[in-house]
């Protein structure tokens, strides 16, 4: 006999928080965080509840025995691996955790951005390598700095919070949403930007909109070299183009903690060519998408997950786009 609970499955892994939450006796849960993508689809059949990392792109192929599903939940705050057309088509609901990472999201931000300014990564190598060069490390300040932050969702908003006691201009363009200026961020739009940034932090939503925004005609936009910060996706930026930039140094620093590719070990000849071309830039500092992944939003994207999906069926608001938490480019 099928149970009368609700079926969530879950293909990754999720702090202990996430099932120790009062309210979740209702479910059934199936947790599978080292299946294998290819035994998605049959362990999906009677499950009304995806939750999902990074492991599957959900589509329809993924989905072809989900005969019950009616929610799924991306841990985590891009929903570039759902194919939201088709779950809006289908009528299944789609939900992410983009809040619960972004405090994160904004440190590493920071993080990155001062070892640009400082040389600190290019120093560290070379004193590694015991050579002591400190003219050649000399460094740059934020004080006096304007800095153009694109999307002013949950984690450009909190990349300005952290910026607040570093004397910097913060210029902010959000395509979606307006009204979101304080005394420390002004609410502008891109032409101000590019004619007034010394610093531009990404952070939106993989779309098609967004995919190769930043290309040779954005960068070319801007009226004076800047420093280029990418912490969104990284087929947001074309490639081939920063390094065009940073090797005519209208790009004079570049951090990314995302990349075009990033099965580094399973590139093309023309992605290996231009990661080894990257990686020479002693001005690009590169992470392997580590922002959001700290100790403390490992935490708070279960706890965030469990109170979403249970207000979510408290609320009786299963086919309510209004409760999906996707974003568009901003």
């Amino acid at each position: 006999m099928a149970s009368d609970k609700i079926n969530i499955l879950v293909i990754d892994d999720l702090h202990p928080c996430f099932f120790e939450q009062s309210g979740l006796q209702k479910f059934d849960i199936t947790y599978l965080p080292m299946i294998n993508p290819a035994d998605v689809p049959l362990a999906l059949a009677d499950k009304q509840i995806l939750i999902v990392r990074s492991k599957v792109y959900v589509n329809s192929e993924l989905c072809q025995y989900a005969n019950a599903l009616q929610l799924v939940v991306r841990a985590g705050s891009g929903v570039d691996n759902l194919d939201t057309d088709w779950l809006d088509n289908i009528g299944i609901a789609y939900i992410n955790t983009a809040e619960a990472n972004s405090q994160a999201v904004a440190e590493h931000t920071l993080g990155m951005l001062l070892s640009l300014m400082a040389n600190i990564t290019k120093a560290d190598t070379e004193v590694r390598s015991l050579k002591w060069d400190r003219e050649g490390n000399r460094g740059d300040e934020l004080e006096g700095k304007t800095i153009g932050i694109i999307g002013c969702g949950n984690t450009g908003s909190r990349f300005a919070k952290v910026l607040g006691g570093f004397g910097v201009q913060i210029l902010a363009y959000d395509k979606y949403k307006s009204g979101f200026g304080t005394s420390q961020v002004k609410e502008t739009n891109m032409n101000e930007i590019f004619q007034n940034a010394d610093i531009i932090s990404l952070h939106i939503p993989l779309t098609h909109e967004t995919k190769y925004l930043v290309d040779k005609n954005f960068i070319n936009n801007f009226s004076k070299p800047f420093r280029l910060l990418n912490h969104s996706r990284g087929t947001i930026v074309k490639t081939a183009d920063v390094l065009e930039a940073l090797e005519s140094q209208k790009i004079i620093g570049f951090a990314a903690d995302v990349l075009e590719n990033e099965r580094i070990h399973q590139l093309d000849n023309l992605e290996t060519a231009e990661f080894e071309k990257l990686r020479s830039f002693s001005n690009a500092v590169l992470t392997p998408h580590i922002g959001g992944w700290t100790h403390q939003s490992y935490k708070k994207i279960s706890e965030s997950l469990a109170t979403k999906i249970k207000e979510f069926y408290g609320h009786s608001i299963a086919t309510e786009k209004g409760f999906q938490q996707q974003q568009k480019f901003p």
